[in-house]
């Protein structure tokens, strides 16, 4: 199986992507560790601030050294040179919040999965038709879980996974699950501003491991 299928599949079997920014290095490293221990193996990491390519390195060479088997992926990538900005960094995979022919190509040519955002059936179909298997409903919270199941039929060979909104209980997971979609993709609601704020990691490890175990339980309907 190749390098694109493991990592899609990889995020498929986790059921949730926990994506996050923080300017400081050691938040993020904090951050990375408690969802490791929670028992998270693919993460993303949002290019939404000016330290982010740094801190992504920072993080790269953390989970190198103790963190075995962690799929680690950029997140809001919109240009094509950060596609291979974050690929030097050590980026396993890449997210963006829209379609764009670009970044598909430049992907593709660095042979690095790519997972773009659509809200339209006019872009899942262009996501589709340049290759893609896997794409990410953005914004959750505006599109909701009846969009999915509306579409899905339409996209028979298409993965959907919905991230902005998303928020981190039993209900909400159970009504986008239900509707179809492979996984979700959670930020602010998993890891919260108090958290960062107060640099609690070990209430996001705990909240973390109840998360997956609601997904584990919410994700096989």
């Amino acid at each position: 199986m190749e390098k694109n299928e493991l990592i899609l599949d990889a995020i498929k079997n986790q059921k949730l992507l926990p994506l996050f920014y923080h300017e400081d290095k050691e938040v993020c490293i904090g951050v990375l560790r408690a969802l490791y221990a929670a028992g998270i193996r693919v993460a993303e990491y949002t290019a939404r601030g000016p330290n982010a390519l740094e801190n992504f390195y920072a993080m790269a060479a953390v989970r190198k050294e103790s963190m075995p088997g962690l799929i680690l992926g950029a997140g809001t990538i919109r240009h094509a040179a950060q596609v291979n900005d974050f690929s030097e960094a050590g980026a396993d995979f890449l997210v963006s919040p829209m379609f764009d022919a670009s970044l598909n190509d430049a992907a593709y040519l660095l042979k690095l999965p790519w997972i773009p955002g659509c809200m339209t059936p006019t872009e899942i179909h262009e996501a589709e038709s340049a290759g893609r298997t896997l794409v990410k409903l953005f914004p959750g919270n505006v599109l909701g879980p009846g969009f999915v199941t509306a579409i899905k039929e339409l996209f028979p060979g298409m993965a959907f996974m919905p991230t902005g909104g998303v928020t981190a209980d039993k209900e909400n997971l159970r009504s986008w699950f239900t509707a179809g979609v492979c996984a979700v993709g959670i930020g602010g609601h998993l890891i919260t501003k108090e958290i960062l704020r107060n640099k609690d990691f070990q209430l996001l490890e705990q909240k973390t491991k109840e998360l997956l175990e609601w997904i584990t339980e919410t994700g096989t309907l």
